[in-house]
């Protein structure tokens, strides 16, 4: 697990700016998972920055995939799947259920190769 920015921001609302001050981080970690498949983004913020990382390392899709609940990207040797953020205001309206996240780590789970618990 990481995250795209690496503190709380004011009104819990991350700027493209504080995004990309972050972005080395991310770069970092990504980096340093040798054995990394899957990627899974909780947001469109987070697929941004995913994919801003990923083409930090070199890694640049073309066209650029566009985010959405259960998208999937291949992007370099990573498969990219999106998910909508679980916060309060997506879970508690519905827009994201367990079923639908379960759904995406389930998938992120085969594409890693992971064994089922």
């Amino acid at each position: 697990m990481a995250a795209v920015n690496r503190c709380a921001p004011p009104g819990n609302r991350p700027t493209p700016e504080e995004r990309d001050r972050c972005l080395p981080f991310l770069v970092r970690e990504i980096a340093a998972l040798t054995e990394l498949r899957a990627i899974v983004a909780l947001g469109a913020f987070a697929w941004d920055g995913a994919i801003r990382a990923l083409a930090a390392l070199g890694h640049r899709p073309r066209p650029r995939p566009a985010f959405a609940h259960g998208a999937e990207a291949s992007i370099g040797p990573y498969r990219l799947l999106g998910s909508y953020h679980p916060s309060q205001q997506n879970t508690f309206t519905g827009r994201l259920t367990p079923a639908m996240l379960e759904a995406v780590l389930e998938r992120a789970r085969t594409l890693a190769g992971c064994a089922r618990p």
